[in-house]
């Protein structure tokens, strides 16, 4: 059982199905994913449907005075497919000739019984952005979370700024990156419309969000909203720990930018609280919020699994069950997860947190 913080946030891990076995919710507990399955394919192809052995999850509520509705945390098994993108050689954004470009990708999606009726039409997609030097798997609670709550999530790990880099870091190619995010969504796309693959129908084509963390969030900004690469997809965005990039242009949000939620630590010293708020009050016609998370740093909000990191996986959750799943009950519950005496604070449509 994880309880929550003074605000009134209980998370509750209800007891599973016919064995009465206890199981973590994407890991928040014990650390393992709610369900599993695996499958490669090459660059760009369908592959065969992944192997899985999904197990029962307990499905997490509020409080018993203030249920929430199914398709929360922990309602889906969360089974994993693994694939490498290439994309083709083209132009950047800086007139600069770019690759091609080996986009490793994992996905994780919904899985067991419960998705195969809840999935009729596809489930919405978010594709997510690593910060720089690192990959994928450090925000692996925060994306299994949102997986099991309904959504596909997608997170690549970029040809020059991963982990895996190492000596051949170099930050500058994060001008590449929104051309990778547009194509990975393309590329996941065509993949759920075409039958018989591995992700055949798996994925709603009109409800695609962007998220990323850091160089990012950096990205996934121009993605969602800059002049440089505003992809007219995207439906809803997240921005943890983000800043405008000056090589991908100084306009952003020239157009109405989608909903989105910038999330940031007040005591970041690798992108400080300016950098987020520089983006959050340059949007002045979409609907967007700014998660002021106090005290916290640049890294532990998103990777680890304390108070701050469940706060951060419960907003998103919510917002995305708003502003992409389209379920109204989810704005009023994200404010109530965000705001938080001592933890956190939400503010929204150009107010910023006091102090």
């Amino acid at each position: 059982m994880a309880i929550r913080s003074p605000g009134g946030l209980v998370r509750m891990i209800a007891a599973a199905a016919a064995a009465g076995t206890m199981l973590s919710a994407c890991g928040w507990i014990g650390g393992g994913a709610a369900g599993t399955g695996t499958g490669t394919s090459p660059a760009a192809a369908g592959g065969t449907a992944p192997g899985q052995t999904p197990r029962p999850v307990a499905t997490p509520a509020r409080s018993p005075a203030a249920p929430r509705p199914a398709g929360v945390i922990g309602r889906f098994p969360v089974a994993r497919y693994q694939t490498t993108l290439t994309e083709p050689a083209h132009t950047g954004p800086d007139g600069a000739a770019v690759g091609p470009r080996r986009l490793p990708v994992l996905v994780r999606y919904p899985s067991g019984p419960a998705a195969l009726s809840a999935g009729a039409g596809g489930f919405p997609l978010v594709v997510f952005a690593p910060g720089f030097l690192q990959c994928g798997s450090a925000y692996a609670r925060l994306l299994r979370a949102w997986a099991s709550a309904g959504y596909v999530v997608a997170v690549v790990n970029f040809p020059r700024t991963s982990c895996r880099a190492k000596a051949a870091a170099d930050e500058a190619d994060l001008v590449n990156q929104p051309a990778d995010v547009s194509f990975i969504i393309g590329r996941l796309l065509a993949m759920s419309a075409r039958p018989g693959g591995a992700l055949s129908g798996l994925i709603s084509r009109d409800r695609v969000a962007v998220a990323g963390h850091s160089d990012g969030g950096d990205t996934v900004a121009a993605v969602a909203a800059g002049s440089c690469c505003a992809d007219s997809r995207v439906r809803a965005a997240i921005i943890l720990a983000g800043a405008q990039w000056p090589p991908l242009g100084e306009d952003y949000a020239r157009r109405q930018a989608p909903p989105t939620l910038f999330v940031q630590g007040s005591a970041d010293s690798i992108n400080p609280p300016a950098a987020s708020q520089q983006l959050y009050l340059a949007d002045t016609s979409g609907r967007r919020y700014y998660l002021d998370m106090l005290g916290a740093g640049h890294l532990s909000p998103y990777e680890g699994h304390g108070r701050q990191e469940h706060v951060v996986a419960l907003v998103t959750t919510d917002f995305l069950d708003r502003f992409l799943a389209g379920r109204r009950w989810a704005r009023p519950a994200m404010r109530e997860a965000a705001d938080i005496p001592g933890v956190s604070v939400l503010e929204s449509d150009g107010r910023l947190p006091p102090g």
